[in-house]
């Protein structure tokens, strides 16, 4: 295994014992490997959920521009219920797990198709 399959299986488990949620591993896989090379570095591989400027940058950069969705409150309220979802005392919220649930929220699986 190399080491994207090692980060899914964190990913997944993330998932599972965190979140509550079984994840459909086709789909995490290619949000995955949809985030690019900021999956291997530890800031860029991460949320930091406490600061608006990464929220932003969540929103426009994923949100927006990846998933296609317009700009409104319910955005920020989506991104608020996966954090939430994730535990906000969890130190290291990965970025692939956030845009994952965010992907499911908005049944936005198509994107990736």
């Amino acid at each position: 295994m190399g080491k994207r399959d090692d980060l899914i299986a964190k990913y997944a488990d993330d998932l599972k014992n965190k979140c509550g949620m079984s994840p459909d591993m086709d789909l995490l896989t290619k949000v995955t490997i949809g985030c690019g090379p900021a999956i291997y570095n530890a800031d860029a591989s991460t949320v930091a959920g406490s600061q608006p400027a990464e929220l932003e940058t969540v929103k426009n950069n994923f949100l927006v521009k990846k998933l296609g969705l317009k700009d409104s409150p319910e955005l920020d309220a989506a991104i608020a219920s996966v954090l939430e979802t994730y535990g906000k005392s969890e130190r290291n919220k990965y970025r692939a797990v956030v845009y994952y649930m965010l992907t499911k929220h908005f049944g936005k699986e198509a994107v990736y198709g």
